[in-house]
């Protein structure tokens, strides 16, 4: 009989903390996990999923104005919030039974509250003290504002889940996956909408034509974008409304500001004063590729180890580290060549390198670049543009690098991701048929070298 109360103990039930737990609890080992604010982490509750569905929603405007060029007449659609509001929670609901019961069934043990570690060996949860023999920190990341005057007026992606009603006028600050999704899903819900960045231009360690064909498109949709703009101070107006004042003088009206300027590791209050775990300037706590502390029996995966901040990532982390430990089977997470989509519209969707990226790594290249309207606009009246971008070693042949804006990018991005990380070369993208008439066949039909 073990001398401790459970094998292991997981502090937060995100995408990484239940994978971790129900995996390690199938592979034998008794678990016990513990979550203070969400079953299912911010993923499900204030992130990927609740985004996606708003970024649905904000598309059917676009929707509507096409269609009218397929012959469906000039419809001016009436746009219901709080009923997109009810049913995004009720599918939330849903989602937060689902991972409760991926727990149940493996034979979790869960606690609902704040979990403290006491030492390397017990945890504190509820005026109760818990042994455990290993302890797994999964609690994620949180939205993080700059302190400034009226930074109390400011909102961040987790409250704009829940407003009770939209506004007329929204300013998004920031220049990362969230921001560039919530201005889109903004103007495309009916709201006048102004994204302001502190740099020259958004996504910053994406690849220069996406950054670009993102801002290109962007414009198009009547989204204002303010770069190198700074926010000095936010007044709050006596009818409710804010005043917006940046460092160069100009201000601006507005009824909502969203920050989106960065995310910080959630390691506030989880009693990390009582161990020798180390940790980063910012928080986040350093581990080894088995996801080990600076303390042996402590473990951390997912956003609030700061590396690669993308649920998949973490789900894969868990994988690794339930493997690892319970099952006898040493697996270590590889962190080359990992998709990523941005829900803006359109949508962004990448692997491998960017091309400065790959220019730092390899002496010749061959750029295959295509911008085109897709199909579907030469009826639907619309301008918007589509980029695709192949980078190649020119020695090797093989693909480093592919970056695509457009309708279902992400989608299409899965496949090709498979891939690029089995090696593919640019003439077996060549030597493969097209399904046509699709946006995807573009990728297997650039024969010309756009830039060397």
């Amino acid at each position: 009989m073990s001398e401790y109360d459970f094998d292991l103990f997981v502090i937060g039930v995100g995408s990484g903390g239940v994978r971790a737990a129900r995996m390690s609890a199938n592979y034998g080992a008794r678990v016990a996990t513990a979550e203070e604010k969400y079953m299912g982490g911010t993923c499900v509750n204030v992130g990927c999923v609740p985004k996606k569905l708003f970024v649905y929603a904000s598309h059917y405007s676009e929707d509507y104005q096409h269609a009218e060029g397929f012959g469906w007449g000039n419809a001016r659609p009436d746009f219901d919030w709080p009923l997109l509001l009810k049913n995004k929670n009720t599918e939330i609901s849903r989602l937060n039974g689902l991972y409760k019961g991926m727990l149940d069934n493996a034979g979790v043990t869960h606690f609902d509250g704040r979990a403290r570690i006491k030492d390397t060996h017990h945890i504190e949860i509820n005026n109760k003290v818990i042994s455990t023999d290993k302890i797994l920190i999964a609690t994620g990341g949180w939205p993080t504002v700059p302190d400034f005057p009226g930074r109390e007026h400011v909102i961040t992606s987790n409250e704009a889940f829940f407003l009770e009603s939209l506004p007329s006028r929204a300013l998004v600050v920031g220049g990362g996956y969230i921001a560039v999704e919530f201005a889109g899903i903004f103007k495309g819900l009916g709201v006048d909408t102004t994204l302001s960045y502190r740099g020259e231009l958004f996504l910053r360690h994406f690849d220069i034509d996406i950054r670009k064909t993102v801002r290109d498109e962007l414009k198009k949709k009547d989204i204002h974008l303010a770069f190198q703009t700074q926010v000095k101070s936010i007044d709050k107006n006596a009818d409710g409304t804010f005043t917006v004042n940046f460092e160069s003088g100009k201000s601006m009206q507005t009824d909502l500001v969203l920050y989106a300027t960065g995310r910080a590791p959630a390691v506030s209050d989880i009693g990390l004063e009582n161990v020798a775990v180390a940790q980063r300037d910012n928080g986040a706590i350093i581990i080894d590729e088995e996801f080990r502390t600076s303390e042996t029996n402590i473990f951390a995966l997912g956003d609030v180890t700061d590396r690669l901040q993308l649920t998949p990532v973490a789900i894969g982390e868990a994988m690794c580290f339930a493997s690892t430990q319970f099952l006898g089977r040493r697996k270590v997470m590889a962190y080359d060549n990992v998709a990523t989509a941005v829900f803006c519209q359109p949508n962004v969707g990448t692997v491998g390198l960017t091309e400065a990226e790959a220019r730092d790594s390899a002496p010749e290249l061959d750029i295959y670049r295509s911008v085109f309207r897709p199909m579907k606009h030469t009826l639907s009246g619309s301008d918007e543009k589509f980029m695709m971008k192949i980078i190649v070693d020119r020695q090797t042949d093989k693909v480093l690098g592919v970056h695509m804006v457009g309708s279902d990018a992400g989608e299409i991005i899965q496949g090709i991701s498979i891939a690029v990380k089995m090696g593919v070369t640019k003439e077996q993208f060549d030597a493969t048929v097209g399904i046509h008439p699709t946006t995807a066949e573009e990728f297997v039909t650039m024969r010309e070298v756009v830039s060397e």
